[in-house]
């Protein structure tokens, strides 16, 4: 059996970054730990199960040109709930810019938001199936 057990992130500071995915998205701190060198392995999660994000510190001046273009302006990541409004309020109130309203699509309720560094991400309430 296999699964997907982290995706990497390109951030400017580990710490804002953190703040942002654990304050303004709700997430877990799963891992924070020093490697040497001012690198750091640290891995945040939604609250639900799932994959985690390691929050990788750009480290070279290609890696910097990619923080919040790491899909080139397409949706990089989907993050499902299954409230959708009450999350979005939430992250509304938390200062989580979205990109656009709330929409209905066949496979649910989406809308838009934006990262601290700009990467789009889809808040997503799946149909019931």
């Amino acid at each position: 059996m296999q699964s997907l057990a982290a995706v990497a992130l390109l951030v400017r500071e580990y710490d804002e970054a953190i703040d942002f995915y654990t304050r303004c998205l709700g997430f877990t701190l799963v891992e924070d730990t020093p490697l040497g060198g001012g690198k750091r392995w640290v891995l945040v999660r939604p609250s639900g199960e799932g994959t985690a994000l390691l929050l990788a510190r750009a480290a070279t001046p290609e890696q910097v040109a990619h923080i919040g273009d790491q899909a080139g302006g397409r949706v990089f990541m989907f993050l499902h709930t299954d409230n959708f409004h009450h999350d979005y309020e939430a992250m509304q109130a938390r200062g989580v810019r979205f990109a656009e309203p709330p929409r209905e699509e066949a496979y649910g309720t989406v809308a838009v938001f934006l990262d601290l560094y700009g990467n789009r991400w889809d808040l997503i309430q799946p149909r019931s199936r």
